[in-house]
């Protein structure tokens, strides 16, 4: 908000000699209550309707929300008609413009130079030199008599049309401003606007220049059309609840953050309504708070941003990133609020309103203006059709012997009564007036020719201007083109559109404290440091805790809390934890039967006992071990010596039971009492394979089936990236990882396939083919030669792939295109190899062809027990890297 919208000398001019006067006219005072004191309470109802919804319309129309019609606020439109008028082409001292403009905006400099500096950061109406302050960094510009302004080109051929614009008295009647400027483009939409008024606010975003002309173009042509926010400061928007820019709607912005080393992030760009000052300090207090942990930030800012973020030894880029976006100002949500002002009443609208509204009035001024123009070359038309006339015919020298003036204009107008049948109007006293003001000069040297090719070369500009009237709807295409082709150039956009992945902040916040047990007393906290310690969590943090006697409780991370004795497992909890299998034999208190279950834990509430036996009293805990594989051991049973049982050992493998939810009763294993269970062996995980997806829209990783699928993959299993660059790395395929936008291979790693490869080397000058295998596994890698000039041409992942090459002409010969067969061409080499010479001539061009036949050996497939489950509650698990189980409630 602007000063202007907060100063006092803002308010209604009530002075102090008339105050009480008014005060007594206008309240309206109920009741009189005089207590000992013989004070006296007095209602001011009166006062308080004429006063302050004089003030609040005062505000909302005069100085917080800009017109539909022109996009300005009063304060805007009175800088802007200022600088036209002092306009020369020269600069003006800003300090002289805020004067001038106080002729017109009755509320001190400060608001107008408040105002004008607004405008020239948006680098679209005034052409600005010296210190205007700096939009990433947040420092204000420099003092009025500092810098200098003056409009620019596009803002003189858009804003300004003195004979069609509606005129008014300034405040002080001493001179006239306009009412609206005669804006023939969307102008509001491309700055943008916000103010707070008394009752309403409005919050419109900018959008790109070139997409407000491209809509305009599609709504006169009766296309449909879209427009979305573009900020100065770019970043990444996520505009799927624009909501057309009304109440209700919500924009995300990011930070651009790329990651620079395996140990430093860099911030190339910052979010609309950010700064580099304020991100970075939301990026200290994220750390102080223990939200994520950095080491360093430095700030190179100057003509672009650049924050460079230290991270120490250890500690994850792509966790760190989504903590970012979790945690600090990286990412903001911002609230549309389209309000403007029509015909002096607040509208709520949309985007798209607004510029059909704007394009419409572009439409109308274009042809009112067409339509002065007309008139105006049809006056000129018939002024010079009766100068012929008059100087043709000779009509000046009857004249001559006439005495008086009521004569000379008489015999004027009988001396052109014959010739005028053709003219387009009557002949007025004006007229005839006018001739008599032709010189005898110009008389003499009279050329009929070219007097009458003026008079047809009007004619034709005449029909020009009735057929643009005729055909307004194409004219102003051709001028929103025109505009777009003098004036786009340069204005691209700056923020990127893409969807946004919904980061939890469970996942990503840095686990700055450390959880302990006491087991016998059944505490759990972060306090109890001379007790067992469980593993390290965050304050945010919920635990899983499974007790003797079959209870399992899922409680918020706290200091110490009581949670129940003889505590069997304790584990911090991820709801989205879909792999961790928990194997379980319990003893049934009613009948002494001992059942065995496998189960997976979701669709939990915070603080809730469940009973994972059947209830009955005495039942225990017999044998119990949490899996964040799905991991199936074999385990021995001993029973207790009876006569009755002849087995009294006997082995039970968990692999051959369903993995079910944990209300399920399970299966009896034996109804004689147990004596003792032994692990007899170590399992191996009973799980397929999961199934992970590539969400390019988002450019995360999944498991929710969106986007594509890159394969099934077993814990050993790891993706292959490889960027444009010529880097390449293969990774555990983490959710939480992010990719490189200049990212060409994403698939599943194959240990022996080979990759092939041609590029071009910047020192030799030359193209080189080269096969490799990834050598190491744990290491980024660059496979092209490191010269400034080298560059990737194609690479591909088949057994057997085929390329073709085009050569360009040499002396007017052209060589015939020849196919490369990498398999034939060289021999899988060394990463680092710098490969065989493709060819000596010069290349025009390089395609990948279809790949050769190649019959891939099948693995023998294992069979695994299918992970889905009976229960109903929403399952949603992942593994820690530590394999300790976590979960989350929200």
């Amino acid at each position: 908000m602007s000063q202007d919208d907060i100063n006092e000398d803002n308010l209604p001019n009530h002075s102090e000699d008339n105050a009480e006067d008014h005060l007594t006219k206008n309240s309206l005072p109920v009741s009189q209550i005089e207590d000992d004191s013989n004070e006296t309470i007095k209602k001011v109802t009166g006062m308080y309707q004429e006063w302050f919804l004089d003030y609040a319309s005062y505000v909302i129309l005069e100085r917080a929300v800009p017109a539909i019609e022109d996009g300005f606020k009063p304060v805007q439109r009175r800088i802007m008609h200022s600088m036209k008028e002092l306009d020369d082409g020269r600069y003006n001292k800003v300090a002289n413009i805020v004067g001038h403009t106080m002729q017109y905006h009755p509320h001190g400099d400060a608001s107008i130079g408040d105002a004008m500096v607004q405008i020239g950061q948006k680098d679209l109406l005034i052409d600005m030199q010296g210190n205007w302050g700096n939009i990433f960094t947040g420092d204000e510009a420099a003092a009025s008599r500092y810098i200098e302004a003056r409009l620019s080109k596009f803002a003189l051929e858009v804003l300004y049309s003195p004979k069609i614009t509606p005129w008014q008295a300034s405040y002080d009647g001493r001179k006239n401003e306009p009412i609206n400027l005669p804006v023939k483009f969307p102008l509001l939409l491309a700055q943008g606007g916000e103010g707070i008024a008394v009752g309403l606010s409005t919050k419109i975003l900018s959008h790109n220049f070139n997409e407000l002309i491209d809509a305009s173009v599609k709504y006169l042509k009766g296309k449909p059309f879209t427009i979305y926010p573009d900020f100065a400061t770019a970043g990444i928007a996520d505009v799927s609840n624009y909501n057309d820019g009304m109440r209700g709607g919500r924009v995300r912005v990011r930070a651009r953050i790329n990651q620079l080393d395996k140990n430093t992030l860099v911030v190339k760009e910052i979010p609309f309504s950010t700064t580099t000052t304020s991100l970075i300090d939301s990026i200290l207090k994220a750390n102080e708070k223990g939200k994520l942990k950095i080491k360093k930030i430095e700030d190179n800012t100057a003509a672009e941003v650049e924050i460079l973020i230290h991270l120490p030894p250890g500690v994850s880029p792509d966790k760190t990133i989504d903590a970012l976006y979790a945690f600090t100002a990286c990412e903001t949500s911002i609230a549309p609020l389209g309000c403007v002002i029509e015909d002096n009443k607040p509208l709520f609208t949309g985007v798209t309103n607004m510029l059909k509204v704007s394009t419409d009035r572009t439409v109308q001024l274009l042809k009112s203006e067409l339509e002065i123009q007309l008139g105006e070359l049809e006056e000129q038309w018939h002024y010079l059709s009766l100068e012929r006339i008059f100087i043709e015919k000779r009509i000046y020298r009857r004249i001559e012997e006439e005495e008086t003036w009521e004569g000379v204009l008489a015999t004027i107008d009988e001396g052109l009564k014959p010739h005028i049948k053709n003219l387009r109007r009557p002949v007025t006293e004006e007229d005839i007036i006018r001739l008599t003001e032709i010189k005898i000069k110009r008389i003499s040297k009279f050329d009929i020719d070219k007097a009458q090719n003026k008079i047809d070369a009007l004619e034709e500009e005449i029909e020009q201007v009735k057929y643009h009237i005729e055909h307004i709807i194409p004219f102003t295409i051709d001028y929103f083109s025109r505009l777009k082709e003098k004036y786009g150039k340069g204005r691209e956009r700056k923020t990127e559109i893409r969807s946004f992945d919904t980061i939890e902040a469970t996942r990503v916040v840095l686990r700055n404290t450390k959880l302990y047990v006491n087991r016998e007393e059944g505490f759990m906290g972060t306090s109890l440091k001379k007790d067992e310690y469980v593993a390290d969590c965050s304050d945010i943090d919920d635990v899983i805790i499974f007790l003797r006697d079959g209870s399992m409780i899922v409680s918020k991370v706290d200091e110490k809390k009581f949670i129940g004795k003889d505590i069997l497992h304790i584990a911090v909890f991820d709801k989205n934890d879909k792999r961790t299998i928990y194997n379980m034999i319990y003893r049934d208190g009613k009948t002494g039967s001992s059942y065995v279950k496998r189960f997976n834990v979701s669709g939990v509430t915070r603080d809730k006992v469940y009973d994972l036996t059947q209830g009955k009293p005495g039942s225990q805990i017999l044998y119990f071990s949490c899996n964040p594989n799905g991991e199936a051991e074999v385990v021995t049973i001993l029973l207790r010596q009876l006569s009755n049982i002849k087995k009294l050992k006997f082995d039970l493998d968990f692999a051959d039971l369903l993995i079910k939810g944990r209300v399920s009763k399970g299966n009896v294993v034996t109804k004689y009492p147990i004596k003792k269970i032994e692990l007899k062996e170590k399992g191996i995980s009973t799980l397929r394979p999961r199934k992970i997806w590539f969400d390019d829209t988002v450019m995360r990783l999944n498991v929710e089936g969106r986007g594509e699928l890159l394969g099934e993959f077993k814990p050993e299993d790891r993706l292959l990236i490889i960027h444009q660059s010529g880097k390449l790395k293969t990774i555990i395929p983490e959710l939480t990882t992010h990719f490189e936008e200049d990212m060409i291979v994403l698939e599943k790693w194959i240990r022996d396939k080979p990759i092939s490869v041609i590029y071009y080397d910047g020192e030799k000058a030359k193209y080189f083919v080269k096969r490799f295998l990834v050598e190491n596994e744990n290491k980024e890698e660059i496979f092209i030669t490191e010269h400034p000039y080298s560059k990737l041409e194609i690479v591909s992942t088949d057994y057997r792939p085929v390329a073709e090459i085009m050569f360009a002409k040499n002396k007017g010969v052209q060589k015939e295109n020849i196919e490369v067969n990498f398999e034939e061409f060289i021999a899988v080499k060394g990463i680092k190899a710098l490969g065989n010479q493709l060819t000596s001539d010069k290349i025009k061009l390089i395609n990948l062809l279809e790949s050769l036949p190649y019959e891939v050996e099948e693995e023998e497939e294992i069979e695994t027990i299918s992970s889905e489950l009976t229960d109903t509650a929403p399952a949603n698990l992942t593994i820690e890297e530590d394999g300790q189980i976590g979960f989350n409630l929200e």
